[in-house]
């Protein structure tokens, strides 16, 4: 356990809800190994009350960073007084730091952190078709590095049809004619099938799409990590699918964050 003092630095991860995040149990240890006197804790953050909290928080001299999740990621980036490329492209933050004159910056590193988890599992993106269910912050960003990985289409579906359009329109900005909305899963085709809505957090979830639609060889991954082995991955498995569990996408983030909140000597 951290031994917290007066002259501890805080980090805060916030989220609705927030029982699920992993990030205290990833970084803390970091904290250890490094010999630095901080700590990340959680903080549940309701939708209706994200703003005051958000901003009371950075006010606290000595919190020096901010982890962004489910659903704040796109509301946050109004916190943030400069935001890195990349999550200025998809409009979402998870990542906030506090610079040295007190501006805060924000960064995204879902997508990044997704890829290389795919990749240090053998499913590189590369020229494969990929659908994608959920346009919301963590889809933003993993629809724009899987693009950036070189996959050669990808199909979106989110049921909410002005968040699709959204998200189809970044894209195609950056990768013309590689990505596509649709109001359906469109999975017939699909090498790599990718959960990135929060369906599968709580138990009696519907599933974000239905697995025996895909062909034979197809990868299902899910961005849950709370349960490891969600409704769909526990499906897709049945159906002799290989699966892709979303701690993985944390994991492959512990690095980003060490360089971003400076954490490295």
């Amino acid at each position: 356990m951290p031994d917290i003092g007066g002259s501890t630095r805080l980090y805060a991860v916030l989220g609705d809800p927030v029982a699920q995040v992993r990030a205290p149990g990833l970084l803390n240890p970091v904290f250890a190994r490094l010999g630095l006197d901080a700590v990340l804790f959680p903080v549940h953050a309701p939708a209706d009350r994200f703003g005051a909290i958000i901003s009371g928080l950075q006010l606290i001299s000595n919190l020096d960073g901010l982890l962004i999740t489910v659903p704040h990621k796109f509301d946050a980036c109004r916190y943030a007084d400069e935001l890195s490329p990349a999550a200025a492209l998809v409009g979402s933050t998870n990542a906030m730091r506090r610079e040295p004159d007190g501006r805060w910056y924000g960064d995204n590193f879902d997508g990044a952190g997704f890829v290389a988890g795919l990749r240090s599992a053998g499913h590189d993106p590369r020229g494969k078709r990929v659908f994608l269910a959920g346009a919301g912050g963590a889809g933003t960003a993993i629809a724009a590095a899987l693009l950036g990985a070189g996959a050669a289409h990808l199909s979106v579906f989110d049921p909410d049809p002005d968040r699709l359009s959204a998200l189809t329109d970044r894209l195609d900005r950056s990768a013309p004619g590689r990505a596509t909305g649709s109001g359906a899963p469109r999975l017939h085709d699909a090498d790599v099938a990718v959960n990135a809505t929060p369906l599968g957090l709580n138990p009696g979830d519907p599933l974000p799409f239905a697995p025996h639609r895909l062909p034979a060889g197809a990868v299902v991954a899910d961005i849950v990590m709370r349960p490891r082995e969600t409704e769909l991955l526990r499906k897709a498995a049945s159906l002799g699918l290989s699966v892709h569990h979303g701690i993985h996408m944390l994991d492959h983030q512990v690095a980003l964050y060490r360089r971003f909140f400076r954490l490295d000597p």
